[in-house]
């Protein structure tokens, strides 16, 4: 039996949804699986390829509407992601960045010509965007963010250093947040102009099958209307990050069942002292707490991603809080316990399980840390705001 067999999950699902989760394994079976392990070695993906067959699948953005955007449900694309994740987490962070955080934004708070202009072209993969808000001092903490937007005649000059970025090196299309004068801006910035340039964090030992880098912003001169003109404030970004751990959420249970998969496989084959380790109790006892907290996960996620389908804008913050904290915790967890099952195996290339855990150690700590999550809920409980000032 597979892990979330056990309770029957598939019976919450639609027809719909089970449609859209089958398409993204089988993008992933098709495209990722079967020369991802290579990629992780080498600390290189064909990125662009890549974006081309998810445009084709239409999986960036599917959540959106209008457009020529699919109008899918939220539920639908943490199901993708789910699949997406099963194989990599920095082919699932394509789509969340791409789809998320990029087109969302624009989709959000951009004008009628932005959105004609790149939602299109991001939808079908022809494009790539990345999402430009951290900063080397200031990442937990982006209300001290020092990249500047000054107005210059009816221009805008933006000065600063954004790092961490998934993309970067190769987008086309960069979402830049600044501080200008009566508060933080957002931009649609085309990589290509002066002053834009980027350097590759390439010796990342995580997420290796994706690109990440650092912008470097130097004087780069735009016309206002590269102003997302419906971001006001700091509130536009962090609701951009509300919208994309959603796909977190469902994703890491991806890694974590892919994980779990593969160990229940494992401990069926392998035998000591004369019978399987599968048959042994302190085996057992492991695969039934690893498959009692994916089903938990994948309750939890459902809930959020029927709650976000049935409202008319992002979910509070410290229900995305409760979703990240505990989902990708979890999921951490059951890859290092399904390494242990697995002995020295655990760690071969040839198994995903090692990967996965370090992938999932930078998922920790991207786009909130646990420590973020917790100090969120907790100032939900108590009224109290516990953030350093």
């Amino acid at each position: 039996m597979r892990p979330l067999d056990l309770l029957d999950l598939d019976d919450l699902l639609s027809d719909q949804e089970r449609g859209t989760r089958a398409l993204a394994r089988r993008v992933a079976d098709d495209h990722v699986r079967p020369a991802v392990a290579g990629w992780y070695e080498s600390g290189a993906a064909p990125i662009r390829e890549l974006a081309l067959e998810f445009g084709k699948a239409g999986l960036f953005g599917m959540h959106l509407s209008g457009y020529g955007l699919g109008g899918s449900t939220a539920v639908s694309l943490g199901l993708a992601c789910m699949e997406l994740e099963a194989a990599d987490s920095g082919v699932r962070s394509l789509v969340s960045v791409q789809g998320s955080l990029v087109m969302y934004a624009i989709w959000r708070y951009g004008s009628e010509e932005q959105k004609l202009e790149w939602l299109p072209e991001l939808s079908a993969g022809r494009s790539i965007g990345c999402f430009g808000l951290a900063e080397p001092d200031h990442g937990s903490d982006p209300t001290g963010m020092s990249t500047r937007a000054s107005r210059d005649g009816d221009d805008w000059i933006l000065d600063g250093v954004k790092t961490w970025i998934f993309n970067a090196p190769i987008a086309d299309v960069a979402i830049i947040w600044a501080k200008a004068e009566k508060g933080v801006v957002g931009f649609v910035v085309p990589t290509g102009v002066a002053g834009f340039t980027t350097r590759d964090l390439s010796d990342k030992l995580s997420l290796r099958a994706s690109s990440t880098g650092e912008i470097l912003l130097d004087g780069v001169r735009l016309p206002d209307s590269a102003r997302l003109p419906g971001a006001r404030s700091l509130m536009a970004p962090l609701s951009c990050l509300t919208e994309a751990r959603l796909s977190i959420i469902f994703g890491v249970l991806g890694a974590a069942r892919d994980c779990l998969d593969t160990a229940l496989d494992y401990a069926a084959a392998r035998e000591q002292f004369g019978r399987p380790i599968a048959g042994f109790q302190l085996t057992q006892a492991k695969l039934a707490d690893m498959a009692v907290e994916l089903q938990k996960g994948f309750l939890l996620a459902l809930h959020l991603g029927r709650r976000r389908d049935t409202m008319s804008g992002p979910l509070r913050p410290e229900q995305i809080s409760v979703g990240k904290l505990n989902n990708v915790r979890e999921a951490l967890k059951i890859a290092r316990q399904c390494r242990s099952i697995m002995g020295g195996n655990g760690i071969l290339a040839s198994y995903p399980v090692m990967r996965h855990a370090s992938n999932l150690e930078s998922v920790l700590t991207y786009e909130g840390t646990s420590e973020i999550h917790q100090l969120s809920i907790g100032q939900k409980l108590t009224g109290l705001n516990a953030f350093a000032r």
